[in-house]
């Protein structure tokens, strides 16, 4: 019948996996992490923690082996253990989103409905990604990535301009005006490619986002490149 004592620590010892889950804000790190290696400043701003209070979830992330760490100097920079740990959240958002009712509230009331609002159903609004590779690769539309630069350089869609959403506004002419626009950001939970394609619409410009972002793109092994910014040629729109 086996040991109890011994299946006793077992589960203890898987137990440090979910422990290191159940806090809203260590989530909140490993989905910055999912995008790619970064300092703990970076994250701690991003995520809006002190450099303390960020410091010490991630210990609590590296204890439970979902992070690993590398020094650069002074400063320490963090990223994902593996592609498993980025398959262990994402199923984690699944099951909450499924079972728990007030998560998918969360998450609708976080993102807005958008043109949903005017009756717009999800083909107006979104893009496979098979759809966006089979067009892309046809010239018929412009890749937009509105995350910031370091995770544009970290991994992104091969061929995608980085405007990060907040610059968008001043440099729409790097847009091909004669082409629909794909934004995408992180992931199925951010809110930077809804913003885009309302921004990029009211303008007059065709828009639509990936139906969900560069998690879900790197889970399904799809080519990402790295490297640095890439800018759209200036005056190729209006």
């Amino acid at each position: 019948m086996g040991d109890r004592r011994k299946k006793t620590v077992l589960f203890e010892q898987l137990a440090r996996v979910g422990k290191a889950l159940g806090n809203g804000k260590r989530l909140e790190l490993l989905d910055l992490l999912a995008q790619g290696e970064r300092s703990v400043e970076n994250l701690a701003a991003t995520a809006g923690l002190g450099l303390s209070t960020a410091s010490a979830h991630l210990q609590v992330l590296k204890q439970a082996g979902l992070v690993t760490t590398r020094r650069d100097g002074t400063k320490i920079h963090y990223d994902l253990a593996g592609l498993d740990v980025a398959r262990l959240y994402e199923q984690l958002r699944t099951v909450a989103g499924d079972r728990v009712a007030e998560v998918e509230r969360a998450r609708e009331d976080y993102l807005g409905t958008g043109g949903a609002l005017a009756g717009e159903g999800t083909a107006e609004r979104e893009v496979s990604r098979d759809e966006l590779l089979a067009r892309a690769a046809r010239g018929e539309i412009a890749v937009l990535d509105v995350r910031p630069p370091e995770e544009y350089a970290a991994a992104h869609i091969p061929g995608a301009v980085s405007i990060p959403l907040a610059e968008l506004p001043e440099r729409l002419d790097e847009l091909p005006a004669e082409q629909e626009v794909v934004a995408y950001c992180r992931g199925a939970w951010c809110v930077l490619a809804h913003e885009a394609v309302d921004l990029l619409r009211a303008r007059g410009r065709r828009a639509r986002r990936l139906e969900d972002g560069l998690l879900e793109w790197r889970l399904d092994e799809l080519p990402v490149d790295t490297g640095r910014v890439a800018r759209g040629p200036a005056g190729s729109g209006g």
